[in-house]
């Protein structure tokens, strides 16, 4: 197969992983919601935070490194499993060392107490995931170079398969705050133990340090963007956490989690393959150009009408998902559903910016972007967790030209081309949101609930593709174009 053919079977592959993982997660995160209290998500939650910004460090930038690499040896590979696993033996001795500091500092920040021997213990717990996750990134970065996203798939669909279930089970045997580590750990476990069944490889004993050079010298940049995006995305946690408590936490994580698995949906089928197509492309700026256009397009033809379409229909989703305790988690659903646009559209920007070899352009993006998220959330902040999402959205929206100017610099990319992409799903979408709205205020009263909700989708479904039918064509037959040559029956003979 060809690059592109290679590419789109990626694509497939990737979409299967993530749309079964994500429902997987999604169905457990309902039932749970439903089985467990706020401030049980609240709680551990907050414990991720310290938790993601340990695993930072972890990585080193390393599984990126191999993936564009272009000469890769031997000794690059086993230089990068062994560093990993170093990395997360220490880490998680140093996260279960410093669970009760930790804790105990997040609790002085809490307006309400909370049980901080309860905290800590979570903390230890989910620290082992540092060891676990370790073991699996080289064969990860392996496969994912060699663009076997089959296996990947099949990893990640028995993991969140296997998670799932150990966490419902164990929030119906009464075990609350551990049902969600449980669900963690298990989860990773089950996933590294399957990279290593689908991944033919093994490291080599010693740990060669001009390799390792070479490997780091490219990841610490890396590294480094990964700890401004943690702060970035963990921020408004951290924050709402400290200043107005675990139950402000848990609905603002309820509803972010929701938004963030809808992005994740029409996102990460792509980016997974994004990476290491444009590095095999990194010396013909013109066709890394056009497949960064190929992706935008097909991503914003999904994700502007479904994220504008949660917008519209949040409050019937939440209740009747989730349960009208979870009420208050609406509006903040409402409003960071534009910010899941504005991510989507513009998320193929930074692996284009990587696989060109500037990881510190990246670098220096993300300071731009932290330092803009402190000042407006902290702005913010005294006026509760809805103006705090509203902060969120127009940070987003005022940084995202930024990255696009750099992709123009490095591959000459025409900012009109990228911005045509946007003009018909916005269009249809803006149709779709009108109908919708008025269809469920219409049917309000006729209908229940989530006879409600299966109607309006439909409907959204219809208006949406009739408009972009009618104002852009080319679009729907390019899109069908590609789910047929992503099928796994597709073959260059058949085509």
């Amino acid at each position: 197969m060809n690059l592109r053919e290679k590419a789109v079977k990626g694509v497939f592959w990737t979409g299967v992983q993530n749309w079964g993982s994500n429902l997987a997660t999604t169905i457990v995160l309902l039932i749970l919601a439903r089985l467990l209290g706020v401030r049980t998500f609240g709680l551990v939650a907050l414990a991720s935070v310290f938790i993601a910004f340990l695993q930072i460090f972890q990585r080193q930038g390393l599984a990126q490194a191999v993936v564009q690499r272009t000469d890769l040896k031997p000794g690059h590979l086993s230089a990068a499993f062994w560093i990993s696993v170093a990395s997360g033996v220490v880490l998680t001795v140093v996260g279960i060392a410093a669970a009760d500091p930790v804790a105990f500092v997040l609790a002085r920040w809490q307006p309400k107490p909370i049980n901080v021997a309860l905290l800590a213990s979570v903390i230890r717990w989910l620290s082992l995931s540092f060891v676990i996750a370790a073991l699996g990134n080289t064969p990860q970065a392996i496969l994912r170079r060699n663009l076997a996203f089959k296996s990947l798939a099949m990893r990640s669909l028995a993991a969140s398969l296997v998670g799932g279930i150990v966490g419902v089970a164990m929030a119906l045997y009464g075990f609350g705050v551990w049902s969600l580590v449980g669900q963690r750990l298990t989860s990773a476990l089950a996933g590294t133990i399957t990279l290593w069944m689908a991944c033919r490889w093994w490291p080599g004993i010693a740990v060669s340090t001009r390799h390792f050079r070479d490997l780091f010298g490219f990841g610490v940049y890396l590294m480094g963007n990964e700890v401004v995006a943690f702060f970035n995305r963990r921020l408004p946690d951290l924050l709402i956490g400290a200043f107005l408590g675990t139950v402000a936490l848990g609905y603002y994580t309820v509803g972010f989690r929701l938004l963030l698995t809808m992005r994740r949906l029409f996102t990460q089928s792509i980016s997974g393959v994004a990476l290491p197509t444009f590095s095999r492309l990194q010396h013909d700026y013109a066709q890394m150009g056009q497949a960064l256009l190929t992706a935008t397009s097909m991503t914003s033809l999904l994700a502007v009408p479904a994220f504008l379409g949660m917008a519209v229909l949040a409050p019937e989703l939440v209740v009747g998902l989730i349960g009208q305790k979870w009420t208050p988690s609406v509006p903040i659903m409402q409003i960071l559903a534009f910010i899941g646009v504005v991510q989507s559209v513009t998320f193929f920007n930074t692996p284009v910016i990587t696989a060109c070899g500037k990881p510190s352009w990246n670098l220096g993006l993300g300071l731009v972007n932290a330092v803009a998220n402190v000042v407006v959330l902290t702005i913010a902040l005294p006026w509760g967790i809805v103006v705090v999402a509203a902060a969120f959205v127009i940070r987003g929206y005022a940084f995202a030209p930024l990255p696009l100017f750099v992709v123009r610099k490095l591959i000459g990319l025409s900012i009109r081309r990228y911005l045509r992409q946007l003009i018909a799903p916005a269009a249809g979408s803006l149709a779709m949101v009108v109908f919708v709205y008025t269809a469920k205020r219409a049917l309000a009263e006729a209908l229940n609930l989530h006879a409600l909700l299966v109607v309006c989708v439909l409907l959204g479904v219809l208006i949406y593709t009739l408009v972009i039918h009618l104002i852009a064509p080319g679009r729907l037959r390019k899109a069908v174009e590609y789910v047929r040559l992503a099928l796994p029956s597709a073959s260059p003979a058949s085509k």
